[in-house]
């Protein structure tokens, strides 16, 4: 199923054993392609953030591809 990005911003973002990692705020696309790169978390206060890759406003930057979007919330695939 193909969502648009304005239905996936505000969407709670959790790994696919349950834990609540934050809140999508926005997305990094490559200009060139339009494909969408990583996507920009908010993380929940309970997220240890130093074990996923930051950016400089202390987003989480995970990346879109090992994502998948489940009803209310965007499931991410950690190995």
């Amino acid at each position: 199923m193909r969502k648009f990005v304005t239905e996936l911003k505000g969407k709670t973002v959790m790994t696919n054993d349950g834990q609540i990692l934050g809140m999508i705020e926005n997305f990094a696309v490559d200009t060139k392609t339009g494909e969408i790169q990583h996507v920009l978390v908010v993380p929940a206060e309970e997220v240890e953030t130093r074990l996923f890759k930051n950016d400089s406003y202390g987003r989480l930057v995970l990346p879109f591809s090992e994502m998948r979007a489940v009803r209310d919330v965007v499931v991410m695939n950690i190995s």
